[in-house]
């Protein structure tokens, strides 16, 4: 079955003839290009553009190989450009490709981000490129382009868009999606072996060789169990020297606090991981470490522990945590102080909103809590919340199908299921 991604989609088309390089950017594998070289033209040629209007090219295929040399490929794209009166399209995909090792280590821009403002200049060129790597495209969008950049950041499957094609109710479907996540490959697998399989492959042989590869790292021992240690922590607040106190005890490595640091921020450039940093909620400010980082996707966090710690109530808010980051928030875990008095002595302590989510003028605060069994658990996910006292929604999300219901504090409890089905569903 056809999957949609209708969000990403739509993302193009407004951007349509806007002067700017669109790049897209995101994970390998997790749909880049069957967006633009499937979902994207058909949509040109639903609008009636000819085929030879629109130029492709796959810089990670061998048949595009000899166009990995920028000079090259701006040759070949201007020789299809003949009526410079008409409008072309041209769509890179995996550009990285094209930019060398020492290009990389220095500190002028490659010679593709020339080729591209050059295509820019072509008043009838429409260009829109691909890459699995941040630091090379994302972050260089509004620098090398002077402006002219417009990224596009796809993200595996949300579990919106893999109910599309999965054969089957929500529950199980949950399930499914909660083990094995939503790499857009493994809906067509039939057996959970195969799927297993696959994605302990992708993380090793593509994620981890290409980081290695790409940084110039000699020893890949200890980005191996820094991903297994982060892995094991998400949802829980760390921090490069608790990290490191974690390696000396119990890996007995010298590795140091920066190492940690420029690792990790490498597992961040190949989209693996994401941070989400601490907000104080009443004093409206920005707390320093520790964070907390969340998976990109599941099943390759799953693959890469061996499918051994699928903990449900840590994996319910990472999954949480990325819907909210493909709706476009921006995502801080709340901080709120609590004052008071125990036997007469005052006490303060942090208590926690698991996430902020902020775009433009909206704000939600959220608890994802899983379960509520108890009052004393219903209490506990909402102390945070009660002390807010701004108008923002405040928000218990659970794993239980429920029907939406507000409490006379205005605090809305509803299922997972309605959030991540519905997009409209913080409205509810």
């Amino acid at each position: 079955m056809l999957i949609s991604r209708d969000k990403y989609l739509n993302d193009l088309i407004v951007r349509m003839g806007n002067g700017m390089v669109k790049v897209v950017t995101g994970a390998r594998r997790c749909g880049k290009t069957f967006l633009l070289f499937e979902l994207f033209e058909k949509h040109l040629r639903a609008q009636g553009v000819d085929d030879d209007h629109i130029i492709e090219i796959a810089l990670d295929d061998l048949m595009y190989a000899r166009y990995r040399d920028p000079l090259s490929l701006y040759d070949y794209v201007k020789s299809r450009i003949v009526n410079r009166s008409e409008p072309y399209y041209v769509l890179l995909d995996e550009v990285q490709y094209a930019i060398s090792d020492k290009e990389l280590r220095s500190d002028e821009p490659p010679q593709l981000y020339g080729v591209l403002n050059g295509l820019l200049r072509m008043r009838n060129v429409d260009v829109y490129v691909t890459g699995s790597n941040s630091k090379m495209l994302s972050t260089d969008v509004m620098t090398q382009f002077r402006g002219r950049g417009d990224e596009i950041r796809v993200r595996p499957l949300s579990f919106a868009e893999f109910m599309q094609a999965y054969e089957g109710d929500v529950q199980h479907g949950w399930a499914e999606y909660v083990m094995f996540g939503g790499m857009p490959l493994t809906l067509s697998m039939k057996t959970d072996e195969q799927k297993s399989l696959y994605l302990k492959n992708l993380f090793a042989e593509t994620y981890l060789k290409d980081i290695v590869a790409r940084n110039g790292l000699r020893r890949s021992q200890e980005l191996d169990d820094l991903v297994d240690v982060l892995a094991s922590s998400i949802g829980a607040l760390t921090n490069p020297p608790k990290i490191k106190a974690t390696f000396d005890s119990m890996l007995h490595s010298r590795i140091s606090a920066n190492t940690i640091m420029q690792y990790i921020e490498y597992l961040e450039e190949a989209f693996v991981i994401e941070e989400a940093r601490r907000f104080d909620v009443k004093g409206r400010k920005y707390i320093g470490s520790p964070k907390k980082y969340y998976f990109e996707d599941m099943g390759l966090r799953n693959a890469r522990l061996g499918f051994r710690q699928i903990e449900q109530t840590h994996i319910m808010e990472n999954i949480v945590y990325n819907e909210l980051r493909m709706r476009g928030f921006n995502v801080d875990v709340g901080v709120v102080e609590q004052r008071g008095t125990n036997e007469g002595k005052p006490y303060r302590k942090q208590l926690e909103v698991d996430f902020v989510a902020n775009l433009g003028n909206w704000r939600y605060y959220i608890q994802s809590a899983y379960q509520l069994p108890t009052p004393e658990k219903v209490a506990q996910e909402k102390a945070s919340l009660l002390r807010i006292d701004d108008s923002f929604q405040k928000i218990i999300l659970v794993r239980d199908v429920v029907k939406p219901v507000r409490d006379e504090h205005g605090i809305l409890t509803m299922s997972v299921y309605d959030f991540l089905l519905d997009p409209d569903g913080l409205a509810a």
